[in-house]
């Protein structure tokens, strides 16, 4: 193994064993959404004081005193909060904290002015600016609420006797039984063991086509249960189910911060001084406390503070609704940069199943004896050759699978199967071991992609069967349109033989191969085209892709039938396994870069005109205070535009 890939593989091994840091929030916990029903609920109450105070002077000009104090209690009320968060601000800074702080300052100079009105005014006006600010959050946590009620409840669990008991969803664990009446939510991932229906995966893979279940089937939790009663053994509950799993990655894209955030961060000292400076250079210059004022208000930058987050939220949720998960908004911003695919091939270019493709019978050989033979042989066999043998049987022979295996059968591992049949000693497996039980045994076919296996009885070879695992419906136009989007360096990564990964590549318009890939080998590949200054996007779902996934820029697992480990270690994860999402998730990123960088900009040029109309005296703070509301809406529904993206096949 190369010393290259040695930190990346202590990197791994820490990561897996450590839990991971908690991200910078941008989230609201349920304390601050108290604490933002309280700031309401006091700029309502002030702002009705102050409606009594301009409403005192104008039925009477000597009423200008009472109308002053109301002002001043009006102040008064909304003053806790503002200074309650300036000061919090000061212990824990962020972008929101400069605009606690700022309109703290204001507010004082608006005392010491003796402009009572203003003072209450400012706050009144931000609180409710804030509140638009935390609604797109609070949108956002509202859906993964929405997402956990889908298996809330009571479910109908079967118990031992075979009795149907409600229970709560919080008590379900894998290997029990439930039942799934039509027209109910299934309640975790399993595997249906009795029933026939249709299952809407819509809330959870984005499929807009319902799909068969029966016996045998993998359903998730979460899934609608649209026309036939099922009972499905649960395989994965709660947090371990794929919905589970969602709600987990989008809370955890939710608290991420944007990088253009972050670097915004890194300035806003810098920033306040600034301000502060400004202001004070209008004031002595001019003497105009207004325009001071208006100053420290304009200079808030609520537009710029929501100008990626809010971006980032649309962003995530749009790819939830397209099966997309992104594990941050970090990630979802890297796709911006991606210029080429490193692909593996099994079970993320083909389905990753065996199935038999060809099926050489010897002469004067029945094909049904040959069929039933070799699916009775593999009946007890968990080896995908076996699995796929009986597949092949249910759907190519007229007899029942229900028949029990051969008794006195046993497996000889990476060979294949003996059994004492009726009929004599059957064998079903590869070459090596049926040129142990045949003399003269003919070769098997070289010109499929697969295993090969033979059957053979008392000596007597019967078949050859050929397995291929067929080539994902969508991987030639998912590439090709990859291609479209800058994308033309691809490399499909394998640990399959040379032909059949140069075949496969072939059929996808691929150029560069590497075949019998061990994982450090395509770790090795990875790390070469990162030093290159390629940024390559990873795209597995196997343990052997494990080392290139955490080695790309960025990486994609197929996780719809991708292992635990290769999921929770990719930057996105696919739900249906639709290679098209790919592209999908490239132009989201893109669009949310851009519309984030858009978003940066209105909110830039709003507070530099802003604080220029305000330095030239043209506003009073109150009317920059409604300014600024303005801008941050303007940012807030252009980030909203990315919510009407649907590519959806």
């Amino acid at each position: 193994m190369s010393t290259e890939a040695e930190p990346i593989l202590e990197r791994v091994a820490d990561e897996q064993a450590a839990p991971r840091e908690r991200e910078p929030s941008i989230a609201l916990s349920a304390a601050e959404r108290r604490a933002a029903t309280r700031r309401i609920a006091l700029a309502l109450i002030a702002g009705g004081l102050l409606a009594l105070s301009f409403g005192s002077e104008y039925l009477s000009a000597t009423q200008e005193s009472v109308s002053q104090v109301l002002a001043g209690l009006a102040s008064l009320i909304v003053a806790g909060p503002v200074f309650a968060s300036a000061w919090i601000s000061l212990q824990r800074p962020s972008l929101h904290g400069v605009t606690d702080r700022l309109i703290a300052l204001a507010m004082l100079a608006a005392w010491a002015t003796g402009d009572m009105r203003t003072a209450a005014l400012l706050p009144i006006v931000m609180t409710f600016g804030h509140a638009l600010e935390e609604r797109s959050v609070l949108g956002s946590q509202e859906a993964i609420r929405a997402l956990a009620r889908l298996t809330s409840g009571k479910v109908r669990r079967v118990n031992a006797a075979g009795i149907v008991e409600e229970v709560p969803y919080e008590s379900l664990c894998a290997g029990d039984l439930v039942e799934v009446v039509a027209g109910a939510r299934i309640p975790a991932d399993g595997v249906v063991r009795h029933g026939v229906s249709s299952v809407d995966n819509g809330p959870i893979t984005g499929e807009s086509v319902p799909l068969d279940a029966s016996e045998g089937s993998a359903v998730f939790g979460g899934a609608m249960n649209v026309d036939g009663p099922l009972r499905i053994e649960v395989t994965h509950a709660g947090k371990q189910s794929t919905l589970g799993k969602i709600i987990e990655l989008m809370q955890r894209a939710e608290r991420a911060k944007p990088p253009i955030t972050q670097v915004l961060e890194r300035y806003m000292g810098g920033y306040l001084t600034l301000v502060l400076v400004i202001a004070a250079i209008v004031w002595f210059t001019s003497s105009n406390a207004i325009a001071m004022l208006a100053i420290i208000v304009a200079a808030c930058p609520c537009a710029l503070v929501l100008a990626a987050p809010a971006t980032a939220i649309a962003g995530v949720a749009v790819g939830a609704r397209h099966g997309i998960l992104f594990r941050s908004a970090a990630f979802l911003d890297k796709l911006a940069e991606i210029d080429s695919l490193v692909i593996d091939k099994t079970g993320t270019l083909t389905y990753g199943e065996l199935h038999v493709a060809e099926l050489l019978l010897q002469p004067g050989v029945d094909l049904a004896r040959v069929v039933e033979l070799a699916a009775r042989l593999g009946e007890g066999s968990a080896h995908p050759v076996s699995r796929a043998l009986v597949r092949y049987a249910s759907a190519v022979a007229p007899f029942s699978l229900d028949r029990e295996p051969f008794e006195h059968t046993r497996e000889l591992r990476g060979l294949g199967v003996l059994s004492d049949t009726p009929a004599g000693v059957a064998v079903l497996g590869r070459q090596a071991l049926l040129e142990q039980h045949v003399e003269g045994l003919p070769p098997p076919p070289e010109h499929v992609d697969g295993p090969c296996v033979g059957l053979a009885l008392n000596g007597k070879l019967l078949a050859w069967f050929a397995f291929s695992d067929a080539l994902r419906a969508e991987a030639r136009d998912a590439l090709a349109d990859l291609r479209t989007l800058g994308l033309a360096r691809q490399a499909l990564l394998t640990g399959d033989r040379a032909p059949v990964a140069k075949r496969r590549a072939a059929e996808v318009g691929i150029d560069t191969v590497v075949s019998q890939a061990l994982p450090h080998d395509k770790l090795d590949f990875v790390t070469r085209e990162m030093k290159a200054g390629h940024h390559p996007l990873v795209v597995g779902d196997g343990l052997n892709d494990l080392l290139a996934i955490k080695a790309g820029a960025i990486s994609i697992a197929m996780g719809e039938r991708g292992i635990d480990i290769a999921v929770a270690s990719a930057d996105v994860v696919l739900l249906s396994d639709d290679l098209r999402r790919i592209a999908t998730s490239i132009r989201l990123g893109r669009r949310c870069r851009r519309t984030a960088t858009v978003n940066a900009a209105i909110g830039l040029a709003w507070s530099v005109g802003v604080i220029a109309l305000a330095a030239a005296g043209g506003l009073s703070a109150v009317w920059v205070a409604i300014l600024h509301n303005v801008g941050t809406f303007v940012v807030i529904a252009n980030a909203g535009r990315l919510l009407r993206i649907d590519e959806r096949a």
